[in-house]
């Protein structure tokens, strides 16, 4: 993709991301020094099968997640001159790891914290997850891995990603886990 062309969808994205951010009741992360971190949230009732993570924490239909999203149009900012998909990788990593802390501070005073189970993210980016503390699962309804694999490849786009090498895939991680390893 040109440039040109790369910077226009940019744009887009950078005027649309706001009405996304309303319409799907996301929320930021403060950070101490009022900025913002990467990772957007919001309650959701899980819809997917039955999964035991590690430390024996049963996640069923209709529990209480805090589902996280990245902050797509800021990190493709951020990331704009890197072309190397390791200092990418790198650079997401230690971006997440820095705002775990805050998220367990937000789940710990979330008026509803002793309902939520855990925290459940969809992305492609799972290498290094399980070292932050996050577990990994397939997505195993195939409507909804189509569904997330469209909705997903315009970020792979703006990433500069030709195609998709592999599916997205859950991340979970127990309240207690990130609560013990983050707050």
């Amino acid at each position: 993709m040109g440039t040109m062309m790369k910077s226009y969808l940019m744009d887009a994205w950078n005027y649309l991301d706001p009405i996304y951010y309303r319409c799907t009741r996301l929320q930021y992360l403060q950070e101490a020094n009022k900025s913002n971190t990467i990772l957007r949230v919001r309650l959701t009732r899980y819809k997917g099968a039955e999964i035991i993570l590690q430390d024996g924490t049963r996640i069923q239909k209709n529990d209480l997640l805090l589902k996280i999203h990245l902050h797509n149009v800021r990190l493709l900012r951020e990331l704009e001159g890197v072309t190397s998909e390791m200092k990418r990788a790198v650079y997401i990593y230690h971006m997440m790891k820095q705002s775990l802390p805050r998220l367990a501070a937000y789940v710990s005073a979330h008026q509803r914290c002793d309902q939520i189970k855990g925290v459940i993210g969809i992305t492609f980016l799972n290498s290094g997850v399980n070292r932050l503390g996050f577990e990994t699962s397939p997505i195993h309804s195939k409507l909804y891995l189509t569904y997330k694999k469209i909705t997903l490849i315009p970020i792979n786009v703006m990433a500069g990603k030709k195609r998709m090498d592999k599916d997205p895939i859950y991340l979970f991680m127990s309240k207690q886990n990130l609560l013990q390893t983050y707050q």
